[in-house]
């Protein structure tokens, strides 16, 4: 059985440039076992209800604007699933949360930055699960334990996106090696320490009981892959914290393996 994995792919530059959570992604495809397809809930694909994209090719979504031109050179042509895409629906609806298809959605970069470097020959079959961010994190751990079984299929879930997300404190510029705000530690402790206890209903109520988080979080969409993946991994999930930095002292790039 694949464990699930939460990863912060922070900026498109990750794929880029040189930091410690590009470093640690680009060892990921070696320590997990190798997975017979992926399927990634990215915090930049947000629809009303569930959906899976059911591309006959993936496409590379170069979904940001203002970076370099090699950026928006990169591409990821993995392979698609279709099976996975309708295994994906049928546990989904099966489950009552009900799940529509999308064929025209590509890769955004919260599922191709992070897998370019761990998996870079981009030969294994990916398709992606939107978030419903006005529904919250219970209902994300929901959709999370509605696909369980495809841990026993060979699939790889992994929710992509944020352990703190605070845009707004970036207006002026930030040095990238800037220490970290004591509110990012006080609130990035807090999360670490329910995660690594399976809380899960301290996690599904972080918004009113964690110290910071409407500071580290505006909004869910960054911390709701988070829930989803925890949640794919049962009712009594072990975690271990695999990768913890920060840039511009503001965004945690911590990443989690469920078991």
């Amino acid at each position: 059985m694949l464990p699930t994995l939460f990863l912060s792919h922070g900026s498109p530059m990750t794929a880029l440039e040189d930091t410690p959570a590009r470093r640690f992604l680009c060892t990921l495809g070696s320590v997990i076992p190798r997975p017979q397809a992926i399927l990634v809930a990215s915090a930049h694909w947000e629809t009303m209800s569930p959906a899976v994209n059911t591309p006959a090719r993936n496409t590379t979504i170069h979904d940001f604007f203002g970076f370099p031109r090699p950026l928006y050179e990169l591409r990821y042509d993995a392979p698609t699933a279709p099976w996975l895409a309708q295994r994906t629906a049928a546990l989904l609806q099966a489950a009552g949360l009900g799940c529509e298809t999308d064929p025209s959605r590509g890769l955004d970069h919260g599922a191709w930055v992070p897998l370019l470097l761990a998996y870079p020959e981009a030969d294994i079959p990916v398709m992606q699960l939107s978030l419903q961010t006005q529904l919250g994190p219970g209902h994300h751990l929901a959709l999370g334990a509605a696909l369980t079984p495809l841990r026993e299929e060979g699939v790889l879930i992994i929710g992509s996106g944020s352990f703190t997300h605070d845009l707004s404190r970036f207006r002026g510029g930030r040095d990238f090696n800037a220490p970290e705000m004591p509110d990012v530690k006080v609130f990035s402790d807090w999360m670490n320490e329910k995660i690594l206890a399976g809380d899960l209903a301290a996690l599904a109520n972080y918004r009113k009981l964690a110290p910071h988080a409407r500071d580290e979080h505006p909004t869910d969409e960054h911390l709701l892959p988070l829930h989803v993946a925890i949640g794919a991994a049962g009712p009594a999930p072990k975690a271990k914290l695999l990768h913890s930095s920060v840039e511009y002292g503001l965004l945690r790039m911590d990443a989690y393996r469920f078991e």
